[in-house]
């Protein structure tokens, strides 16, 4: 009759894991705003930089790409270098992630939060 209880203690456990993983999380989350990455794009010309967590923090534009009839140009790099930072971003924070859940025995590439 009181088999079913043995299950209670594994509750038990699993509840104070998941504490321990929402705190972890948490000072994870509060991490990625210190690391930064740089995405570029023309070779250089164009670089931004931001936090793990994709927050633009700054953007350096080597002044010889200012040509008033290359305005189009100017911006296509801007926008492009924006976006390698927000991928990059996106993967430093992913790295971040897994090393967090590698030891909670979750198959490989699961991605959280759920």
């Amino acid at each position: 009759m009181l088999k079913g209880l043995g299950g209670l203690g594994d509750m038990a456990g699993m509840m104070k894991k998941a504490q321990e993983m929402q705190t972890k999380m948490a000072e994870m989350q509060e991490g990625l705003s210190n690391i930064y990455v740089t995405g570029e794009s023309g070779a250089g010309l164009v670089k931004a930089t931001a936090t793990a967590k994709g927050e633009l923090t700054a953007l350096d534009i080597d002044p010889s790409i200012f040509n008033p009839d290359e305005k189009e140009v100017v911006e296509d790099l801007i926008l492009a270098a924006i976006k390698d930072a927000q991928a990059k971003a996106q993967e430093r924070s992913q790295e971040e992630l897994g090393k967090l859940t590698e030891g909670l025995g979750l198959p490989p590439g699961m991605k959280l939060p759920f």
